[in-house]
């Protein structure tokens, strides 16, 4: 069964883009390489051909996968979270009790995760841990550097 997963609306048509990109300039740039070794003669001796075609059912390949992400993909309207909790989409501000280090991230899914930009993946040990919590709430969560403990201080969307 395939697992269905949340994205915002810009990380959707990202990823709509992306598939366009691969089908359009993608597969005429790998033709393009293999024409070439084509003319080079000999097929069978010839390992540029070889790479090419490999290239090919590699580029293939992504194609698929990104169709299969995007035929189990739904929008989430954010304006139907929950903000009691925290869940997919909401930002999180949480803060270390270790060393009191205040953190805003925003959930979401593992595609559209960017640390950088304060996104990380609900499926990563902390968006897994958060998931549930509500304000005030303490999440143990265990990362391989050992067990972290952050307070829920603030969700919004």
């Amino acid at each position: 069964m395939a697992k269905i997963s949340y994205y915002t609306e810009e990380g959707l048509n990202r990823l709509k883009a992306e598939l366009v990109e691969l089908k359009t300039k993608g597969r005429t740039a790998i033709a393009r390489q293999i024409a070439e070794a084509r003319d080079k003669g000999d097929l069978s001796e010839n390992a540029e051909y070889d790479a090419a075609k490999d290239a090919q059912g590699l580029h293939e390949l992504k194609i698929s996968k990104l169709e299969e992400v995007l035929s189990n993909a739904r929008v989430l309207d954010e304006s139907t979270i929950d903000v009691s909790q925290v869940s997919v989409l909401s930002k999180v501000k949480i803060k270390n009790k270790k060393n009191g280090a205040e953190m805003t991230y925003m959930l979401v899914s593992e595609e559209e995760a960017d640390l950088k930009s304060g996104r990380i993946s609900v499926g990563s040990p902390i968006g897994k841990g958060l998931l549930g919590k509500h304000v005030g709430d303490v999440a143990e969560i265990k990362v391989p550097a050992g067990v972290l403990e952050f307070e829920v201080i603030d969700i919004a969307r």
